[in-house]
């Protein structure tokens, strides 16, 4: 089964038309920190993207785009603190935070 960051980057790809997509899994960097799972995995994301969907609109427009194409990975009460683990991972894993740079 994919990991979490290759189903958050097959999904960007399919929803934005990306041109360019990168979805880094930083988890590492942040263990012991809040939001951590404790396994260094599938809790902290950056994703870089280019979209043709992005022209014309604002930073935080696009940055919605990529958001709301990412829904079914958020907690609906905390949209920084995602369940959107699957079979095979962690219990408790989830997307803390999401960092996202348009390019």
């Amino acid at each position: 089964m994919a990991n979490m960051a290759s189903r958050m980057q097959a999904v960007l790809q399919e929803r934005l038309q990306a041109t360019a997509l990168e979805v880094l899994d930083e988890s590492a960097a942040h263990l012991g920190h809040a939001g951590s799972n404790g396994t260094g995995l599938g809790t902290h994301f950056r994703v870089r993207i280019a979209s043709p969907l992005f022209a014309g609109r604002s930073r935080v427009a696009q940055h919605r785009l990529v958001y709301d194409a990412l829904h079914d990975f958020f907690d609906p009460y905390n949209k920084h603190s995602a369940t959107a683990g699957t079979r095979g991972e962690p219990r408790g894993s989830s997307v803390h935070a999401l960092a996202i740079e348009i390019l």
